[in-house]
Formats: C-alpha cells, structure tokens, sequence
C-alpha cells in the first residue's frame, strides 16, 4: 500500500511499508522504484527481520519531480522524511547510484543508525574507461531536446551494456519504463561527483559517524570491486565484503543474509532501536 510523506520543500514523497522490527530503508539506484527494480523484492526477503521502507525517489514511480529544482540536497531531505515516517531513526542500504546517495545522506543525518552499500559506481583506477568530462551535459542536452531514447542509449553504454542487448531492449516493454525515468539520469550523474574520472576517493569525500558496509559482487567487474575497496577505506571504520558469484543485479537470496547479519549486530550491542 502506498503512503505518501512530506519532503521539506512539499513535495509528496511516495512510501511503501512491509514487516516488522527495526526500520530499515532500501535506496535505489539509478531509473529504479519501487514497481521497477530490485527493492520490492528484497523488502520481501527482508521484512522478516526489518520494517523495511522503500520509497520512489525524485520524478520516479509516484513520487513528482518536486516543486523546487533539483539538487543533492533534496534527495537527502527525502529520504529524511521517509525516515521521519519511518519513526525518526533507521538503518539504510544503498544501491549503485543509491549507495552513493546514501552516503551523502548518512554524511548529513544523524537518524541513519547504520550503513550498507552495494558497488557504488566509480571509477576509481585504469580498470575501466573514465567517464567523460562533459559527460553530464551530453545527458541534460539530450533531455532538453526530449530525446530520451539517445540519453538511455548512451547512459547504457557509459555502463558497459553491449550494443545488442540495448537493441533488443528497446523493443521489449522495459524501454518504455525506462524512457518515462529517463530525465533523472542527470540526477545520478550528479549524485556522483566527480569521481568518475579513474582517479582514487578524496580522503574527506564523506563524514559518515555510523557502522558502514561495503560490498560488491564477486562476478561484477574489477572496476567496482575495487571502487568499493576504494569506498571502504575512505569511510572511517567500514568493512568491505565481496559477495561470492554475485554481479551488479544481485540476487535477493544472497544479498539479506549478509544485510540481517551486519544490521542485527547493533541489537546485539545496543538493543533495540526506538
């Protein structure tokens, strides 16, 4: 069932709950929401430990564009009224551009309790191409002339897909899910920084206070695997786990086990969380 809460500057945020127990927010990555995408999915494997929240982010599934224009600043306001809603503390997970979202807001709100992220998509080393500097503007350019078939293509191929695989895409039902997100690309661009350029996480990227995990997939490419390495050292005290024979689409059987483990560990060393 949808609910609906209240960023800070009004806009209508749309919220799904499920389960019991401690709260624990689910953050999307880059096109997805709730009724696309992998977190309904994992809510449902989760919420037999965690009152799992997942929530539509900015101009995706029912959520609008939002009434102010768009910045990193109201996403983080987002996910602080969901957490609000949520009952003003929560854990959070974070996936892709959504690890990197979350990172920013555990850097902001003290009502994230504790942190796990899944290959946040940098580009840390030679292991991949670097994105290009005008990268972002090649997307918002494409946007404003309402291509957003080409800003999919490219975005697609920025990420490695293969050519084929984007073709057949386009003539699957998927594309037109795809296309009716695809404004918020620049969003995730953004979200992103800098740091896409092949060059190591600056030591102060982030402030996080709280327990922080950071994963990837043992099957995903190097160029993550190592950004996540990356992403761990530069987050005062994170762990860094590797996932065995998992990609960037993880499987929801094995991503809960490590995500109940990591979380349940501050009830056994704090109790339970108000």
């Amino acid at each position: 069932m949808t609910r609906f809460t209240t960023s800070a500057d009004g806009t209508q945020v749309a919220c799904s709950t499920t389960g019991s127990g401690p709260a624990l927010l689910l953050v999307d990555g880059a096109l997805c929401h709730r009724r696309f995408g992998p977190s309904t999915e994992l809510a449902s494997v989760l919420d037999k430990d965690f009152t799992v929240h997942t929530y539509d982010r900015r101009g995706r599934g029912e959520t609008g564009d939002g009434a102010t224009p768009w910045s990193l600043e109201r996403e983080v306001e987002d996910i602080e009224a969901v957490i609000g809603e949520a009952g003003g503390s929560a854990f959070v997970f974070g996936v892709s551009s959504g690890a990197v979202l979350a990172l920013e807001a555990a850097s902001r709100l003290p009502s994230i309790t504790r942190l796990a992220v899944y290959e946040a998509p940098f580009v840390v080393d030679d292991t991949h191409p670097a994105r290009p500097a005008d990268y972002v503007r090649t997307v918002d350019d494409l946007i404003a002339r309402g291509d957003r078939s080409g800003a999919l293509s490219s975005f697609m191929k920025l990420v490695g897909t293969p050519g084929f695989a984007v073709a057949v895409m386009k003539l699957t039902p998927v594309w037109k899910k795809l296309k009716a997100v695809a404004h918020t690309l620049p969003w995730d661009l953004r979200i992103l920084g800098e740091d896409g350029r092949g060059e190591p996480l600056p030591a102060g990227r982030w402030h996080v206070e709280v327990p922080t995990l950071a994963m990837d997939g043992g099957k995903s490419p190097v160029y993550l695997r190592n950004a996540m390495k990356n992403v761990a050292e530069v987050v005062k005290g994170a762990e860094h786990r590797t996932l065995a024979g998992q990609t960037h689409m993880y499987k929801s059987s094995v991503m809960a086990p490590e995500l109940v483990e990591f979380f349940s560990r501050a009830q056994r060393t704090a109790g339970p969380i108000a």
